[in-house]
């Protein structure tokens, strides 16, 4: 329950780390560079320890890889940070929050999975909440919000797709495996992005940019990665999906101490019914 808390909290704090960076000038492209080409040595040595003892990778093992890693990580992480310029921290962690809901009616769309009325009702509830805040936020941003809100929300649905194709290779790979070496590979194509879109000098960024892409890199990504993998080992996915719920409370105490972000009723309410509907969704009826 601690390690599901404690990488739940890493998890949430990536948003504030992006946030304060934006304020040294950098742009997404060149803050996604820093975080993954810092990130890439931990999630190699995570694919190489994960890997010792197993089958070697067929070429379609591979070519999934590739896939998985281009959509669940590399598109999602760059939507992400390209959204994080036009809204709050808060509203950024609320939409994706919205995943296992996303996950659910992808599930539908593609092969026809059932979706039963207490679970469309707490979608119903959770995305009330998000479009509470949105709203609030449109009055105070204007309508950059609304493009941020879209990057957020294709970043969200970029890592659904990737739950729903991973679930094969999960059970081939391990999770822990397929993690690491899914985001190398979105470790590069974030690299190779910036050396095709960005000239060699605007790797020149302030040192603040370094450090908090390092922190990033460490904290807000390799380390939760682990922290959530360990705890789904000991408690269960339900179980670490629940204490999860802590992640949007820490970002928008995050936001309000270190971004000085407002904390109104709104903000309040709209979280609320998130982590209500999330709550009801994600758990398991009575009896099952």
């Amino acid at each position: 329950m601690l390690l599901a808390l404690a990488g739940s909290i890493a998890f949430s704090g990536k948003a504030i780390i992006v946030k304060l960076a934006y304020r040294y000038g950098v742009d997404a492209v060149t803050l996604i560079m820093y975080r993954m080409l810092f990130a890439l040595p931990l999630f190699l040595a995570m694919a190489w320890w994960s890997s010792r003892g197993k089958p070697a990778l067929t070429r379609q093992d591979w070519i999934g890889i590739l896939g998985l890693g281009l959509t669940g990580y590399y598109l999602a992480s760059f939507l992400d940070f390209a959204g994080l310029a036009y809204i709050s921290a808060s509203l950024e962690r609320l939409i994706l929050y919205l995943n296992p809901t996303l996950v659910m009616v992808l599930g539908w769309m593609l092969y026809g999975k059932r979706i039963t009325r207490r679970q469309a009702v707490a979608m119903a509830i959770s995305y009330a909440g998000v479009l509470l805040v949105f709203g609030h936020e449109v009055t105070l941003q204007g309508a950059n919000t609304a493009l941020g809100t879209l990057l957020v929300l294709g970043s969200a649905i970029s890592y659904a797709l990737y739950l729903v194709y991973s679930d094969n290779m999960v059970k081939r790979l391990g999770s822990l495996r397929l993690a690491g070496l899914a985001t190398s590979v979105a470790c590069f194509f974030c690299i190779l992005q910036f050396v095709i879109l960005r000239p060699m000098s605007a790797a020149v960024v302030a040192p603040e940019v370094v450090w908090l892409s390092v922190l990033n890199a460490t904290a807000c990504t390799a380390a939760p990665v682990l922290m959530v993998m360990m705890a789904i080992e000991r408690i269960g996915s339900g179980t670490a999906a629940q204490l999860g719920l802590v992640g949007p409370l820490s970002t928008i105490l995050m936001g309000v101490v270190i971004l000085g972000e407002p904390f109104t009723g709104w903000v309040a309410a709209g979280t609320v019914l998130v982590m209500a509907g999330i709550f009801v969704f994600t758990r398991r009826p009575k009896g099952i």
